[in-house]
């Protein structure tokens, strides 16, 4: 049988094999965290549909969480699964957003305001 590339969104060609298509990692943005939170915590939410490969959240230069963060799941159906059922569901007081997160050059690339010009001043 020849090998044909197939593409999918959400799924990685095998080449190897039979040109079979599998599931790759997914990694889940997780926003609305409860400051209190930790990385342990989500781990542990997130690992009632499936098995988390890490958990982390994103804090500021003073080690302060930022109220985000990520969770990679190496099976895409069980993040698919975890997406739907943590999305709107409350952890420690706070109702999650969670969505499959996106490559940091996907987002909206809209201008951040404020002057970094590096012009002189007379």
């Amino acid at each position: 049988m020849a090998s044909q590339a197939i593409y999918r969104p959400g799924f990685a060609v095998d080449y190897h094999v039979t040109g079979a298509i599998k599931d790759f990692q997914m990694n889940i943005y997780v926003g609305n965290i409860a400051y209190s939170l930790s990385e342990a915590d989500m781990k542990e939410a997130f690992e009632a549909y499936g098995a988390v490969e890490s958990a982390r959240i994103i804090s500021d230069h003073d080690g302060r969480s930022k109220g985000f963060g990520f969770i990679e799941m190496p099976n895409a159906d069980e993040a698919r699964n975890a997406i739907e059922e943590m999305n709107g569901k409350e952890l420690n007081g706070r109702r999650l957003t969670v969505n499959e997160a996106r490559p940091r050059n996907d987002r909206d690339s809209g201008s951040r305001g404020g002057n970094r010009g590096g012009g002189r001043r007379y």
